[in-house]
């Protein structure tokens, strides 16, 4: 078969799958890959890493299989041809051909006794205090029940749940979660870890900060018990490293766990860390170790939107029984979109005023509260805002709205923004239309009054004015 055959096999495949996937798994899943050949009912289709192989075949395997079949009869058959990063300087990337849903070789699943014996000191006991099994020191509250999912971490997500189900049996080895302070690293990888503790109570889970690991081997320096401090470390089953960027710059501890990654991972044990960055971006650590960061899987999480910071409040109002009106529980979502710590912070601030001062948590006490977490916010209503408000819900740019442009979509833009700009600003109908390009006080009336009949006659339409005049309302403070 020809090239163009293979193409639009593919496209045709692509097709099928869209319709049967979410988009952002869609677009993680499927659209790197590329057809590479045709050859009788076999495609070929190339993947970007080993990784992503082994996840198509646990996930969507059995779609990729009828869609095949639709596509080329009952004797279609998939072929995975697969990038293989040498990890290597002076290498280059190589491919492999793997036949599609093959049986593939697992991880060993190791256990070893939760029981530490007597001649290992476990740096987690307290003086005084017997304790023969390890604490994992997890958090209990730190759940996949009460951890929201949205579009910012979903791939993190499904990769945690991934590894709670069979850790070390994975390719996820290590799973490593990166992302900014306030974003749920710490929450998400201790929600594995107690999964894991759930699926598989006879496995040593263990949580730990790199800062509290740094202290330990120090600790065990002065004390001459390094080798006790290393084969403790070396017999757990699940080892959890939060904020291993914080290791930068310490060889000697940087050297330590470097072994004790090393057995970890070759004893099929399972490794979970997080970073407030990528491996590629860490500074200040040995390139042995960044290789090693890199073995597994690493992502990233991102800022939560407007959808999923609403759900985070619903979760927590829920836990804490209480409950919002929901323009404050909006309010609060719109203003506040970095940090989820933040986020809680407020709803906490706005709950502790509400009681010691005995008023209603209503909209103006909120936009009172949020002035000690929002800085940059506006204090009225501008036509600026009421613009740029506007053309991020039709996602147009706002200069636009100045050109001479008659595109009905920039239009209907125009006359909603000049409408919320009578109704919501004090300024002058000669002024509103200076703000759009220079056009005159009647244009300004016409807009209006078109608004007004349309908001009457057009369902759909009046919806968009009463969702634009919503967020207006909650993102001025």
């Amino acid at each position: 078969m020809t090239e163009r055959s293979m193409e639009t096999v593919w496209t045709n495949c692509l097709s099928i799958i869209r319709d049967n996937v979410n988009p952002q798994s869609f677009k993680t899943w499927f659209e790197p890959i590329k057809p590479v050949r045709l050859r009788e009912s076999v495609l070929t289709i190339q993947v970007p890493s080993q990784f992503f192989y082994e996840w198509l075949e646990e996930h969507y395997v059995n779609l990729l299989h009828k869609t095949i079949k639709r596509e080329l009869g009952n004797e279609g058959r998939l072929e995975y041809s697969i990038v293989m990063d040498t990890q290597g300087q002076d290498k280059s990337p190589y491919t492999i051909h793997v036949p599609g849903s093959q049986a593939r070789s697992k991880n060993p699943d190791l256990n070893v006794p939760v029981n530490i014996g007597a001649s290992i000191k476990n740096p987690f006991i307290i003086p005084g205090l017997k304790k023969i099994n390890v604490d994992s020191q997890l958090n209990p509250r730190y759940t996949f029940d009460n951890y929201v999912e949205g579009d910012c971490n979903r791939l993190a997500r499904s990769a945690g749940m991934a590894v709670a189900a069979k850790p070390g049996g994975t390719s996820f080895n290590p799973l490593m979660i990166y992302g900014n302070v306030g974003l749920g690293k710490s929450h998400l990888v201790q929600a594995v870890g107690n999964q894991i503790k759930t699926n598989f109570p006879n496995k040593t889970v263990l949580y730990v900060t790199a800062e509290k690991f740094t202290q330990q081997f120090i600790d065990a320096l002065k004390n001459n018990s390094a080798n006790d401090f290393v084969n403790f470390y070396q017999l757990m089953d699940v080892l959890i490293l939060d904020d291993v960027h914080n290791f930068a710059n310490k060889e000697k501890t940087q050297d330590v766990f470097f072994h004790i990654f090393n057995h970890l991972h070759q004893t099929g044990k399972q490794l979970i860390l997080t970073s407030d960055r990528a491996p590629k971006d860490l500074k200040g650590m040995e390139e042995r170790l960044l290789s090693r960061f890199k073995w597994g899987l690493s992502t990233d999480l991102q800022l939560p939107d407007f959808e999923t910071r609403v759900a985070i409040l619903e979760m927590k109002m829920y836990a804490d029984g209480i409950e919002l009106p929901r323009e404050v529980v909006e309010f609060i979502a719109h203003n506040i979109n970095s940090n989820i710590r933040e986020l809680e912070g407020a709803l906490t601030s706005l709950l502790a005023y509400t009681t010691l001062s005995k008023k209603q948590p209503d909209l103006e006490l909120a936009k009172l509260v949020m002035r000690n977490f929002v800085k940059n916010v506006s204090l009225e209503i501008s036509i600026e805002s009421i613009q740029s408000l506007v053309c991020e819900y039709f996602d147009l740019n706002v200069d636009l709205l100045k050109a001479k442009t008659r595109k009905r979509e920039v239009v209907q833009a125009r006359q909603i923004s000049m409408y919320f700009a009578k109704k919501l600003t004090k300024n002058s109908l000669k002024t509103i239309g200076e703000y759009f390009g220079g056009r005159d006080h009647s244009t300004v009336i016409h807009s209006c009054q078109t608004v007004e009949d349309l908001m009457e006659t057009d369902r759909r339409f009046k919806g968009y004015v009463e969702e634009i005049q919503k967020k207006i309302k909650i993102s001025t403070v």
